[in-house]
């Protein structure tokens, strides 16, 4: 797995959004881009996450960031995952892992003794550029929006 690190360009994509519209990188040139991938919609620490960022949202929106969390959960579960817990921001539908292997956050990962492949919950900071500024590559779930803002 070959994540991307700061000062990597982010290569452009185009995947669907719980809603089924098509979201590409070059949608947010000249904005700075949080994209936050995370396990599963509707697990525990992957809700705990989300929601974190979606009350914090304002703040984060005021320090210039807008906000794409990614999974390999199809739109079904993507948008009943958006519109249970409201969060202000669209989740992609990465089924075909296109942004995910674009990231490198697809790997093996252990998990109670069992060793499998899947996704690392990595959130990337991306300039209005579309360059990598940072990598947090250990995230705290109900801190989250703390570790984006504290730069």
């Amino acid at each position: 797995m070959q994540t991307l690190k700061a000062g990597d360009k982010v290569p452009n994509f185009t995947v669907n959004d719980q809603d089924g519209n098509s979201i590409s990188l070059s949608d947010y040139k000249g904005k700075k881009l949080v994209v936050f991938f995370y396990p599963k919609a509707n697990t525990p620490t992957c809700t705990v996450e989300a929601c974190n960022l979606g009350e914090n949202y304002k703040a984060l929106q005021d320090a210039g960031f807008e906000i794409l969390g990614v999974s390999a959960d199809s739109e079904k579960r993507q948008s009943n995952f958006k519109n249970k817990f409201g969060f202000p921001y669209p989740l992609l539908a990465d089924t075909e892992k296109e942004v995910i292997n674009a990231f490198g956050v697809w790997g093996p990962k252990k998990f109670m003794g069992r060793e499998f492949d899947g996704i690392h919950r990595i959130t990337f900071i991306v300039n209005e550029d579309g360059i990598v500024e940072r990598v947090i590559d250990k995230v705290k779930a109900k801190m989250h929006s703390e570790q984006i803002l504290s730069e």
